[in-house]
């Protein structure tokens, strides 16, 4: 089997479930992820989390990237991270931990 793309989770299904990926494109990123209620920084804090927490290590990386666009420094995804541990256990932490050193390397991110 071929490795997975996952660059960018929304290509990566878009092939199997392009209605999937129209409902991730409207109303989660046109809608949601730009409702004022919520800064996009926070948002992607909140989706770090629950990826982390739920396991989904596939589609962490792109997620990270983001945070780091939306403003999360090195420091804040590294104490969530830590924080996390305690909640969503060190296995998932961990692996996380090696996501986000790996998607701050490839952003150039120190």
């Amino acid at each position: 089997m071929k490795p997975i793309d996952f660059t960018s989770p929304r290509e990566a299904a878009r092939a199997f479930t392009p209605k999937l990926t129209a409902l991730v494109e409207d109303p989660l990123y046109s809608r949601v992820w730009t409702d004022p209620e919520l800064a996009p920084r926070d948002r992607s804090l909140v989706t770090i989390a629950a990826l982390v927490a739920l396991g989904h290590a596939d589609e962490l990386p792109a997620h990270l990237k983001r945070g780091i666009a939306n403003g999360l420094t090195r420091t804040e995804l590294a104490a969530a991270i830590t924080h996390l541990a305690f909640y969503a256990g060190f296995p998932a932490a961990i692996t996380a931990s090696a996501h986000a050193h790996a998607a701050l390397q490839e952003t150039g991110e120190r």
